[in-house]
């Protein structure tokens, strides 16, 4: 394990066994130190989704000079996330949607984050997301849209049977859709008409048995 990766772990020693392992398993199962090496230095940025926090924290340790804003309609995972990494002085962690954080922050951020929150949302309500992330960011800035990439293959499959034990089973995650992965054509499609420019595709799956696929895009003008 990696400098960066321990000490962003550390920050959850509060937590009980079960969190705390939720957590450790996030880590190896999702290439968050890879999206967050993406995230330009310094500004604000905002963790659309963010859980118990990993990424908020990796964000956070990584610049000092960052001011990172986590949001999550989960009440009883913004409340681990602010025994995390809400303990650090330049980290904010809410219970809330993007909704209503546009609503209040509309235009405050330079960058705003989303990783594995699309797949649990109808498709047609993509656009709505990705508008009101959108409205979150200053012009020109940036977002970056982690998902996994629904390729048809046997990591597609297997994040599919994972993800509904998760939801349906263990209830460990909230979803309002099917679960469906999206091909990368479609995606990009929604950031399009959203009024996103797309800049760069990144596939990050090797390494993990989830198909995982990062997109870079600017806020148009």
């Amino acid at each position: 394990m990696n400098a960066p990766l321990s000490a962003a772990l550390a920050l959850f020693s509060r937590l009980p066994p079960a969190e705390r392992f939720h957590v450790q398993a996030r880590a190896f199962s999702a290439p968050l130190e890879a999206v967050a090496a993406r995230v330009p230095p310094g500004g604000a940025v905002a963790d659309v989704g963010c859980g118990h926090g990993l990424l908020t924290a990796l964000l956070a340790l990584g610049d000092s000079r960052r001011r990172v804003h986590g949001v999550d309609p989960d009440p009883r995972k913004v409340a681990w996330a602010r025994q995390g990494p809400g303990r650090l002085s330049h980290v904010t962690v809410e219970e809330g949607g993007v909704d209503s954080l546009a609503e209040q922050r509309a235009g405050q951020f330079d960058t705003v984050v989303v990783c594995d929150v699309l797949y649990l949302l109808p498709v047609e309500r993509w656009g709505d997301f990705l508008g009101a992330a959108r409205r979150l960011l200053r012009p020109g800035g940036r977002l970056l849209l982690k998902e996994a990439e629904g390729d048809g293959s046997w990591k597609h499959r297997k994040c599919l049977a994972q993800e509904w034990v998760m939801v349906k089973a263990l209830g460990r995650t909230k979803a309002g859709g099917d679960l469906v992965l999206q091909p990368r054509e479609t995606v990009l499609g929604v950031l399009r008409d959203t009024g996103f420019i797309p800049r760069e595709t990144v596939a990050l799956g090797v390494g993990y048995s989830t198909p995982h696929i990062l997109y870079v895009a600017d806020n148009a003008p």
